[in-house]
C-alpha cells in the first residue's frame, strides 16, 4: 500500500472540503435577509458589535472552543483542528470579499439553498478523511460524552444558544437560520457516506495500478 500517495489524498480532501465549506458559508451570507446558520450569527452578530471580520470572529471563537477543549481533554488538538480553525475563517472573508450579493428574491433563494448543500457537501468532503473534527464538532461530542445526552439534542442545543446570543448581537436570524440548523444534518448525511467511499474508491484505484505495476512480467503471459 503505497501511504504516501493515502496520505496525499487524505490531506487532499480535507483542504478541498475546507475551501468548499467556505464558499457555501459565503454563499448563505450573501442571502442575510433570509437568516444564516446559527454559528455564522453568531460571528455576523461579533463583526456587527466589535468590528474586524467575520472570518476572523469565527478564528477567534473556534479558537477558544480549542484551548477549552484541549484542557477538559487534557491533549493537545490534532493538526486538522487547528488548519480547521484557521482556514474557514479566511476562506469566509476571502470568498465574502469577492461575491456579490444577488438581486432578485428568485436569485437569493436559489444561491441560500445552493449555499447549504455546498455547506453540506464542503463538510462531507473534509470529514471523510478522519483528519480532525472543526472545534464546533469537538465541542459538541465532549458535552455528549460528559452529559450522555444524544447528539442531536447536543448539537441542536449549541445551534440554538449560539443564535440567540448572536441574535442579541444585532446578528441576522430567519427562516434560513431554521433552515439550516435543522435540514444540514439531513444534506450531510448523504453527501458524508459518498465522499468516504469516492476517497476509498481513489486509495483502492491506487492500490491497484501499484499491484500491476509491480508485478512480475511472464513471456507466456496469455490472460
Amino acid at each position: 500500500m503505497n501511504t504516501k500517495r493515502e496520505t496525499s489524498l487524505r490531506w487532499s480532501f480535507f483542504l478541498v472540503g475546507l475551501v468548499i465549506l467556505g464558499l457555501g458559508i459565503s454563499m448563505t451570507m450573501q442571502v442575510k435577509s433570509f437568516g444564516i446558520g446559527p454559528w455564522d450569527v453568531f460571528h455576523y452578530g461579533l463583526f456587527l458589535q466589535f468590528g474586524l471580520t467575520v472570518g476572523t470572529w469565527s478564528i477567534i471563537a473556534g479558537l477558544i472552543i480549542v484551548l477549552v477543549s484541549s484542557l477538559v481533554q487534557k491533549r493537545m488538538p490534532q493538526l486538522g483542528t487547528l488548519l480547521n480553525m484557521v482556514l474557514i475563517g479566511i476562506f469566509i472573508d476571502f470568498f465574502n470579499w469577492i461575491m456579490p450579493e444577488p438581486e432578485t428574491l428568485v436569485v437569493q433563494t436559489l444561491v441560500f439553498i445552493f449555499g447549504t448543500m455546498v455547506i453540506a457537501l464542503g463538510i462531507g468532503i473534509y470529514v471523510a478523511p478522519g483528519i480532525g473534527a472543526g472545534p464546533r464538532d469537538g465541542l459538541m461530542l465532549i458535552i455528549t460524552e460528559a452529559t450522555g445526552w444524544k447528539v442531536s439534542t447536543v448539537r441542536n442545543g449549541i445551534e440554538i444558544t449560539v443564535a440567540v446570543f448572536g441574535f442579541m448581537l444585532g446578528g441576522p436570524v430567519g427562516i434560513g437560520t431554521v433552515f439550516i440548523a435543522f435540514l444540514l444534518g439531513t444534506f450531510v448525511g448523504y453527501t458524508l457516506p459518498y465522499a468516504k467511499k469516492c476517497l476509498q474508491f481513489l486509495i483502492m484505484k491506487g492500490e491497484l495500478y501499484e499491484n500491476i505495476y509491480q508485478r512480475p512480467l511472464r513471456s507466456n503471459y496469455n490472460d
